[in-house]
């Protein structure tokens, strides 16, 4: 018998996390779509979410597979922020116990800020900042991933 998630491949709705420090960037989307929108982001103190709020998106949205955005270096290395966001994977699968992906984020950041400055947006990302955007563009480049090279052990 096949898992429930795995009976839906191509029909999943999908949640993605931009993992930062001060904000965690939330978007959703349907895998048949290939599309994403970006939600509000989850307020972090030192990157710790209020896990009370994060269970509440997760019964709202009722997601089939989480993907957290993996911060990788220009060279493919990884980071600090790397171990990190793979921590708050794994914390949200053990809490939660939903499949989890962790994926390579690179460029999403410097794209959701030409996308916000193109929408207007005054360059002050410490007040606003663009982490729906960025975890919207993670999560339609891991709606297109087999188009997309990796080469990075455990990421998609």
């Amino acid at each position: 018998m096949a898992s429930v998630t795995g009976d839906r491949i191509g029909q999943r709705l999908v949640m993605a996390f931009d993992y930062g420090t001060r904000r965690i960037g939330v978007s959703v989307g349907n895998e048949m779509l290939r599309s994403a929108s970006g939600l509000e982001p989850l307020p972090a103190r030192d990157g710790i979410p209020d896990w009370v709020v994060v269970e509440k998106l997760l019964k709202e949205w009722q997601p089939d597979l989480l993907v957290v955005g993996l911060p990788i270096h220009d060279d493919g290395s990884e980071s600090d922020m790397s171990v990190r966001a793979r921590k708050f994977g794994n914390r949200l699968h053990g809490r939660f116990g939903k499949p989890v992906e962790m994926f390579d984020e690179r460029g999403t950041t410097r794209a959701a800020k030409q996308i916000a400055r193109e929408q207007g947006h005054k360059g002050n990302y410490r007040d606003r900042g663009v982490d729906g955007i960025a975890a919207q563009l993670i999560l339609e480049n891991w709606f297109n991933r087999e188009s997309l090279p990796s080469g990075i052990p455990g990421v998609r």
